[in-house]
């Protein structure tokens, strides 16, 4: 197979680890994305790598920050890219040309605030370009299926990065849970320190919610796990908290918890209910001791799981930390091996990307089409839709004081 060509479209966080004073304080400080691609080319998957923002001017010490962290760190990993807009240019349509300077069958990676993601998308998608958006996809039902559409009339395919689905707890327990009978009942949790929100503020509350950015995590777990057994979705009740976000300079719109309460049926009895609440915050405590604190309870008919993410056994205390940290390996593993090399491609971050990739190039040598990778269960865009609708139920819920049902019917979605 040819390596791929990438362009990654976002230089922030999730891609670079840099946001805009240098290195991030979170646990992607080197981000996930950009090194994931870099190895990926230096293992012959990756061809051309490029990287477009809105602010060229920015490339000069995202650069050094990416030689001094991943070069100098990785046996001196190949960092290099093609950069738009110029470096002493800022350009909020520069992805348009960087997707003209692509071929049909390149891809790109979306990882911009998620009111970018549809036009962005689309655009590749119209030109024979695949596609990776990071969660969630889109904010609205009717962007997931106009984008679904153009994906199946261009023959792209488009990939959801819901990189918890390779988490090994979370992966085995997707598996058990067809062999615990009728869904009844699942609980989830996920939360950031307070500290994140100054990596948000420009966006939080205003392009989108804490319910879009965690809870989608595990709205597409329980989706994954209980669609297999027939259920889907069919009202959405929400509730939000406010106060702190707020009080520490994010916009007035900013909530601080937010939490879904989902009804699930069974399509072949609708005599089957279930119960799914699912609980996001970006308001945990500034010395939480993990990035990301996250758990769920999955209750069926024939027994139950519960899984705890938060310290997976590995305590680090340090002076400059002041208190224990728990850090998390099995997502992105940053310590090189015996030979100065990144050693990572086990963690499911770098899999979730791998697993794109090269998806991607089987699709180019006509070994598969997006249908096959669609009915291998990945988190495809036709394998996310009840996650948009869920997402954007929640949102309507809390805005309209109401709450929302949503019907399919042969295949079509819609909110009521």
């Amino acid at each position: 197979m040819e390596p791929l060509n990438v362009l990654m479209v976002g230089t922030g966080e999730y891609t670079t680890g840099f946001v805009g004073t240098g290195g991030s304080a979170s646990d992607k400080k080197v981000g996930v994305v950009g090194l994931s691609m870099f190895d990926l080319r230096r293992r012959g998957k990756v061809g051309k790598l490029g990287m477009v923002g809105v602010n060229g001017t920015k490339y000069p010490a995202i650069r050094e920050h990416l030689h001094k962290n991943i070069t100098l760190a990785y046996n001196n990993l190949d960092t290099s890219f093609e950069s738009f807009p110029a470096d002493d240019a800022k350009d909020p349509d520069a992805y348009k040309t960087a997707i003209d300077a692509l071929n049909p069958g390149d891809a790109i990676t979306i990882f911009t605030p998620d009111t970018t993601h549809y036009p962005i998308a689309l655009y590749a998608i119209e030109r024979g370009i695949h596609v990776m958006i990071t969660k969630p996809a889109v904010k609205l039902l009717e962007h997931h299926i106009a984008l679904l559409a153009a994906a199946e009339k261009h023959g792209v395919y488009v990939y959801v990065e819901h990189h918890k689905r390779y988490d090994p707890a979370y992966a085995d327990a997707r598996f058990r849970a067809r062999k615990l009978g009728d869904f009844n009942y699942f609980y989830s949790y996920m939360s950031q320190p307070k500290f994140q929100l100054e990596t948000f503020k420009a966006w939080a509350g205003i392009d989108s919610d804490i319910s879009y950015y965690l809870n989608s995590h595990h709205v597409d777990i329980c989706d994954s796990m209980v669609s297999q057994l027939g259920y889907v979705p069919v009202k959405v009740s929400a509730s939000a908290s406010k106060g702190v976000a707020t009080s520490l300079g994010c916009h007035e719109s900013t909530e601080d918890t937010i939490s879904l309460l989902v009804h699930w049926e069974k399509k072949d009895d609708p005599s089957k209910h279930a119960t799914g609440v699912y609980t996001a915050s970006w308001t945990a405590p500034q010395k939480a001791g993990v990035h990301s604190n996250q758990y769920f309870h999955y209750l069926a008919r024939d027994g139950e799981i519960t899984i705890n993410q938060a310290k997976r056994g590995y305590d680090v205390a340090e002076d400059a930390a002041g208190q224990l940290v728990w850090y998390n390996p099995f997502y992105m593993r940053y310590a090189p091996d015996e030979d100065g090399n990144f050693n990572g491609q086990s963690g499911y971050g770098y899999v979730s990307m791998e697993k794109f990739v090269d998806g991607c190039r089987s699709i180019n040598v006509g070994e598969m089409k997006p249908a096959d990778l669609d009915a291998k269960g990945l988190p495809t865009l036709r394998n996310t839709i009840a996650t948009t609708a869920i997402l954007e139920a929640g949102r309507r819920s809390i805005d309209e004081g109401r709450e929302v049902r949503i019907e399919q019917n042969d295949g079509t979605w819609r909110l009521m």
